[in-house]
């Protein structure tokens, strides 16, 4: 697949970006090697390997999620610069 002079142009203005006629051969160059390249890729054969989401195993770095008591409301609200009845006072959003 090859990628235009017309069609960066054209990806440039719906990007609202500006480029020289230099720029602009150099970014087709560009972007035709990426696809070749991706090409190449395509023409590995997968058979039998299942799809992954990464490349490698990773694991969960979070802890579990066990439940703890909450603070007590007085000392959430210690230094709060607004309270009423035991909420926190903020400006309305409309």
């Amino acid at each position: 697949m090859k990628i235009t002079r017309d069609e960066v142009a054209y990806v440039a203005r719906l990007a609202r970006l500006e480029f020289t006629e230099e720029q602009m051969a150099l970014f087709t160059t560009q972007l035709n090697a990426i696809l070749d390249y991706v090409d190449k890729l395509g023409e590995v054969d997968t058979t039998g390997i299942e799809p992954t989401s990464h490349a490698i195993e990773l694991t969960n770095a979070f802890r579990d999620d066990v439940a703890l008591p909450s603070l007590p409301v007085e000392e959430a609200l210690a230094n709060a610069p607004e309270r009423e009845d035991g909420f926190f006072v903020v400006p309305r959003v409309l």
